[in-house]
């Protein structure tokens, strides 16, 4: 990045983030604190005003904003595509105003570049599974979303399956912060503190029933400041499957989330995997019916073998 795209970079990142020690500039411009104290005079000597306060950081005077910004063809598409995108994931207000955003973008766009921009939407597709989900599903996503801005607390009827391999479903009420909404795979997920179980847990929206804002309020920690980081716990079991070479190309177009590496041998393709409990792949192996082979371990292969003598018992 040359200096004068770093002094605009820099304008915009205290302009969207606030106040910013120079360390955390020098940080996300992989440059040294030298760097930026000279970026940061030259800031102020070309009258952009930006205040200093020792210990703290730098940050722009109050009103200040920058001038509408200018477009090149690639950061406009971006940005109507993921308009597009967004507006398939969300409930109907976020629709409208991904919708009435994606409108104004292209209003100010030059004509040739609003045509090379339009042409690109049109021939760019973006399909979703369950995009725009159930009438229930945007209801409690319009309600989490309050919570989550007025700090609310929130209760639920929450499904749990204690026993995956029965099927076991056990229903339990909660009270829980919530903190941030994930979406995984189409899957939305509520990141909160669970009062029941007093930790921190993710709750999968399809699973909550019955719910409600609380009339309480909650502090949120300090430490969600920063960009999330997985907690989950370690994936220390280490599985090893052979399937047979002419299945290495379906294998490859649809790999499994656990998957850590593959290799090509005389018998097949020798796929690794780390998980955190057998269950985890269980039903994935099963689909694969006779193609599957589980050389480790042995517990795995045991636990296989039952589980397709009891679909033989249930075919009987």
């Amino acid at each position: 990045m040359n200096r004068t795209d770093r002094l605009l970079a820099i304008v915009l990142e205290l302009q969207g983030k606030g106040r910013q020690r120079a360390e955390d500039l020098a940080r996300t411009f992989e440059t040294s604190k030298r760097t930026i104290y000279r970026d940061i005079q030259a800031l102020c000597e070309s009258g952009v005003p930006v205040v200093s306060i020792p210990g703290l950081g730098y940050s722009l005077m109050e009103g200040y904003f920058l001038p509408p910004l200018s477009f090149s063809t690639s950061e406009a598409t971006m940005l109507l595509l993921g308009s597009d995108l967004i507006a398939q994931y969300f409930d109907a207000q976020y629709r409208e105003a991904a919708l009435a955003a994606a409108r104004k973008i292209s209003s100010v766009l030059p004509q040739k570049l609003r045509a090379e921009v339009g042409y690109l939407q049109d021939n760019i597709i973006f399909v979703t599974p369950n995009a725009h989900g159930s009438l229930e599903e945007q209801g409690k996503l319009l309600l989490l979303r309050r919570a989550i801005l007025d700090r609310r607390r929130v209760s639920f009827t929450y499904h749990q399956r204690t026993n995956p391999e029965s099927g076991q479903n056990v229903v339990t009420p909660r009270e829980a912060d919530p903190y941030r909404l994930v979406s995984l795979y189409g899957i939305w997920n509520l990141v909160a503190y669970c009062h029941l179980r007093q930790d921190r847990r993710h709750f999968r929206l399809d699973r909550m029933e019955e719910l409600q804002l609380c009339p309480d309020t909650f502090e949120r920690p300090a430490e969600l400041a920063e960009p999330p980081t997985p907690r989950e716990a370690p994936r220390s079991i280490v599985v090893r499957v052979l399937f047979p070479a002419e299945v290495a190309r379906w294998l490859r177009e649809t790999p499994n989330y656990y998957m850590t590496s593959s290799e090509e041998t005389a018998e097949g393709l020798l796929i690794t995997l780390h998980v955190r409990h057998e269950r985890d792949i269980l039903q994935w192996l099963l689909s694969w019916g006779r193609q599957v082979r589980v050389l480790e371990p042995a517990s795995l292969r045991q636990r296989l073998a039952e589980e397709a003598r009891a679909m033989l018992r249930n075919a009987e």
